[in-house]
């Protein structure tokens, strides 16, 4: 499991499994990939303070795919707000701490 943010696992249910993928052709196990590949960026969001404490994060799957996602935390578990492709100015900033 995920030691981000000392979680124990995500968390997927009817309000996010399908979600990226219906919006961004994103699998829920494509969206865990990331927290457990090197190198993972990952920063608080500080764009929403009045939401609960959301996270923004670069990192790539297994496959090699670059993805941007935004997830919070759930008592011990992570649950993804939202993930697709990075765009050219992240992967840019993503490679270049590769």
């Amino acid at each position: 499991m995920p030691t981000i943010f000392g979680a124990n696992g995500f968390q997927w249910d009817e309000g996010n499994i399908d979600k990226n993928w219906i919006k961004h052709r994103v699998t829920h196990l494509e969206c865990e990939q990331p927290f457990f590949n090197e190198p993972f960026l990952v920063h608080e969001d500080i764009a929403h303070p009045d939401l609960e404490a959301r996270y923004c994060a670069l990192g790539v799957t297994d496959r090699g795919r670059y993805l941007f996602i935004v997830s919070t935390m759930r008592d011990s578990l992570i649950r993804v707000i939202s993930a697709r492709d990075m765009n050219r100015k992240e992967r840019r900033a993503y490679d270049g701490i590769k």
